[in-house]
């Protein structure tokens, strides 16, 4: 490794110190005014609404975001925008959350007479305790840090992680105050790998109507194989005229038959070759659980039957897949 290689990775590990020491500082600064911060915005009967500029902007997007996708109903507010309109958005009910870590942010210090005009419960995270902001504030938040990660000290790093490890910290005591579960994560995340998993049931990708292979149990096995082949599963569904599960045939039984009875095979029934008793899975049941299942048996396909034990559909290991449920 070469001297300025060594020189930039001496760098980067500065960064990364300098950054964890502003974290873990915060720990020590920990006090009653975050309790009632959360109190506050448990009891709230609106929305939060997080404002800052510039970088600190950027932060408080991020934790409006965590806010919102844990159970704390809350958006992001520009607050030069602010003074032009957007104020219209806030409400009594609602609290605001102003990140600024010098605390005399001009566009943000513009919008305190409104707030208190309508009386807005106001929460500052910020460096200086005794800035404007932090003075017009209802509750304050300290996340001064003892420097900043660039050589000059002025560019926003340690300060601005230190402010979104804050907001973190906001969301997930909401989260568990809340007593928020991974189901209810879900449901704000239904195109998330986890949303998937825990939203999506055998009913939604089940095969049914005239893509469930179904074949008569007195046929030969050339018509159990041409059903199997047209619907391309892998299995076909024995069962009677009322669609009662008699058992079922798959890919499998079909190679280890030809093995046993070589062209004779084709000639027997699918009743004298079907599995008894095959596995069968809920409609109701997640998808997750189908794959649990599948793994379990080391096989493809789950037929899903009614409560009378008649075909419903059935669900293949690639359908769950494409989802992206694993």
């Amino acid at each position: 490794m070469s001297d300025s290689q060594m020189e930039i990775i001496e760098i980067a590990r500065k960064v990364l110190r300098t950054e964890a020491e502003a974290v873990a500082s915060l720990i020590e600064k920990l006090d009653s005014n975050f309790e009632k911060v959360i109190d506050l915005i448990y009891d709230c009967h609106g929305r939060v609404i997080v404002t800052g500029m510039g970088k600190s902007g950027l932060v408080g997007k991020k934790v409006a975001a965590t806010l919102a996708s844990t159970g704390t109903p809350a958006f992001f507010m520009h607050p030069a925008e602010a003074s032009h309109g957007d104020l219209g958005m806030v409400t009594s009910d609602d609290v605001i959350i102003a990140i600024s870590y010098s605390g005399e942010t001009e566009e943000l210090l513009g919008i305190i007479p409104f707030l208190k005009r309508f009386n807005v419960r106001l929460v500052s995270i910020t460096g200086n305790l005794q800035s404007t902001l932090s003075r017009s504030a209802d509750i304050s938040l300290d996340i001064s840090v003892k420097e900043e990660a660039c050589p000059m000290g002025i560019v926003p790093t340690a300060s601005t992680t230190a402010a979104m490890a804050a907001g973190d910290a906001i969301a997930v005591a909401l989260l568990i105050k809340r007593g928020f579960r991974e189901e209810d994560f879900a449901l704000f995340h239904p195109r998330g790998s986890l949303g998937k998993k825990l939203l999506v049931k055998v009913s939604d990708l089940m095969h049914t109507g005239d893509a469930l292979p179904l074949t008569s149990p007195d046929v030969p096995m050339t018509s159990a194989v041409m059903e199997i082949s047209t619907k391309r599963l892998g299995i076909t569904v024995i069962a009677d005229a009322d669609k009662k599960i008699l058992g079922i045939v798959t890919d499998g039984d079909i190679r280890r038959g030809i093995e046993r009875w070589g062209k004779n095979f084709f000639d027997m029934t699918a009743e004298e070759v079907m599995t008894k008793n095959p596995r069968t899975i809920s409609a109701d049941e997640l998808a997750a659980k189908a794959i649990s299942v599948m793994e379990k048996h080391s096989i493809t396909s789950l037929l899903v039957p009614d409560k009378d034990g008649r075909a419903l559909g059935v669900i293949h290991l690639h359908d769950i897949l494409r989802q992206g449920i694993v």
